[in-house]
């Protein structure tokens, strides 16, 4: 091995291990913020419920039977809040819907829901391409609607990711990892993912730059690539 190929490796090993803490300090704040948010309800709601029962107390006599009542009522309002699911991810056939500067985010939640289906390789490339979308994120939330380069970013990420995954579970799972064509669902998936990943960090590096332009041509590129290697 020379000199230059043990730079590269070297290179490549500190990439990955900066990618790997980023992705756990993306869980841990994803985790965080949930934590956040479900204890700022519960401490909202259970306030609501004490000074309604203070209120009601001084106009009518609770007596201990409303006490019970508002007790019970605190304990189960506190368990409904801690449990439930604070948000409802957004349908993928109306991603295309949504506005662009909320579309990474909603991306992100739905591909979260489907990804205890998908095999490991595509698991880890959907933490990849999640970092890509919080980077991205702040980027469209100043560009126009009306741009060419918008209407690409919302076919890649409301009509063509979503289709691939949609594609991939229509495969009944005994067959997902037999080869067809040469190659099996799992591996399609995976490069199709690769593709889709590379194309968004492209995307991201183009608005960085200001170069609108090319964000047609990718685009196309892209939808013929993708045609062809989606999992079916």
């Amino acid at each position: 091995m020379t000199d230059v190929d043990r730079q590269i490796a070297r290179t490549t090993d500190l990439l990955d291990r900066t990618r790997e803490r980023t992705l756990a300090q993306r869980r841990r704040a994803r985790g965080g913020t949930s934590l956040a948010k479900r204890a700022g309800l519960i401490a909202g709601a259970d306030l609501a419920i004490i000074v309604a029962t203070i209120v009601v107390g001084w106009i009518v006599p609770i007596g201990m039977g409303g006490a019970l009542l508002a007790g019970a009522l605190l304990v189960a309002v506190t368990l409904i809040l801690a449990f439930a699911r604070l948000s409802t991810p957004v349908a993928p056939e109306r991603l295309a819907q949504v506005p662009l500067k909320a579309l990474p985010a909603k991306t992100e939640q739905w591909l979260e829901t489907q990804r205890p289906a998908l095999p490991a390789p595509a698991q880890m490339l959907l933490d990849g391409i999640g970092t890509r979308l919080d980077m991205l994120s702040p980027q469209l939330a100043t560009l126009d609607e009306q741009q060419p380069a918008a209407a690409e970013v919302r076919k890649l990420l409301g009509e063509q990711l979503p289709e691939l995954i949609r594609g991939y579970a229509r495969v009944p799972e005994p067959l997902r990892a037999q080869a067809r064509n040469g190659r099996s669902p799992d591996a399609q998936l995976t490069d199709s993912l690769k593709l889709i990943d590379d194309e968004i960090r492209e995307m991201s590096a183009q608005l960085a730059q200001g170069d609108l332009d090319s964000f047609a041509t990718r685009g196309r590129f892209l939808e013929i690539k993708y045609r062809d290697d989606k999992a079916t």
